[in-house]
């Protein structure tokens, strides 16, 4: 009998990651974007999910949405771990990179012909 090589299942429910907590500390400054970084040594008694986040961010740094796929957790029990770990130091959190706004076409021409006319 052969077992399919598919994806595994997590064997603990994501909910249970969460405490069963309906709003994560410090929510609206989390968004599935923000970017994480570890702050500092890992506090004492924290569950698993709060170590396997902190160790995949130490190296560098990831969104949220990205820690969550490396995490196979869904991005809302992610943020609540995430915004565990911000509340006692171990992780700095960032706003997500604004969106570029569009060149005015305009102001662009007129750069464009300026740096010629100083040929």
């Amino acid at each position: 009998m052969t077992t399919p090589s598919g994806p595994r299942r997590r064997l603990v429910p994501a909910y249970l990651a969460t405490q069963g907590r309906e709003l994560a500390p410090g929510r609206q400054t989390l968004d599935r974007l923000s970017i994480l970084h570890a702050a500092a040594d890992l506090p004492a008694g924290l569950g698993g999910e709060h170590r396997q986040l902190w160790e995949l961010v130490r190296p560098g740094a990831l969104t949220v949405a990205e820690a969550a796929a490396h995490l196979r957790l869904p991005v809302s029990a992610t943020i609540f771990i995430a915004a565990d770990l911000a509340e006692r130091g171990a992780l700095q959190v960032r706003a997500p990179i604004p969106s570029a706004q569009p060149v005015n076409r305009d102001l662009a021409e007129r750069l464009l012909s300026g740096l010629r006319a100083l040929k």
